[in-house]
């Protein structure tokens, strides 16, 4: 008797109990709280450069190019620890070398990641300060996704570079890399030589 009844009753309370409703849950990254784009001056004696960059970034000497001095004592970051990123910016006076292949360099170093990028574009401007240069969008799972070069083609040229210390993400990192692109622009479109 325990096998006719009990065992078709645990049954059905079995299939009853695996008709609830399920819901899919989509995968997503976790949610950022970015702060109010606001802005301090970098204007340290001795730098052929001034400009603004975020409050909630920290400049910091840069003293190490892979494992070798750096070229100048004018290297530096913008890091944002929050996000877990920087913006490296390195700078050569055009004087001590040529501008063409200055120029050839920041092409190269960013056509690196073409092997990782979906597209690389690149788009000339010029600030309100009359500087010209490059600003570099490289799409993809590329180890940097923005990229510049500014110069005023006679004795100033700098490169930055964002990155992060994640692994390369393009769906994960596109909203930090999007809110941090604003804040290079406005470091570009405030840099003043010296």
């Amino acid at each position: 008797m325990f096998k006719r009844i009990v065992l078709p009753l645990l049954f059905l309370f079995v299939l009853a109990a695996c008709n609830s409703d399920y819901t899919i849950k989509k995968r997503g990254y976790y949610k950022i709280d970015f702060p109010a784009h606001k802005y301090q001056l970098f204007d340290q004696p001795g730098y052929p450069y001034t400009f603004e960059y975020p409050v909630y970034g920290k400049v910091v000497k840069d003293s190490i190019f892979f494992g070798d001095k750096t070229e100048n004592d004018y290297w530096i970051n913008v890091d944002f620890p929050q996000f877990a990123g920087k913006i490296y910016i390195s700078y050569k006076e055009v004087g001590a070398n040529n501008l063409t292949k200055l120029i050839d360099d920041a092409f190269q170093m960013t056509y690196k990641h073409a092997q990782k990028a979906t597209e690389i574009t690149d788009s000339a401007f010029r600030t309100p300060q009359g500087i010209s240069g490059i600003f570099f969008n490289v799409g993809g799972n590329a180890a940097t996704a923005k990229q510049f070069f500014i110069t005023d083609s006679v004795k100033h040229f700098l490169r930055g570079a964002l990155y992060f210390d994640a692994t390369p993400n393009e769906d994960s990192l596109v909203v930090v890399n999007e809110f941090l692109q604003a804040d290079m622009k406005h470091l570009i479109n405030s840099m003043k030589w010296r």
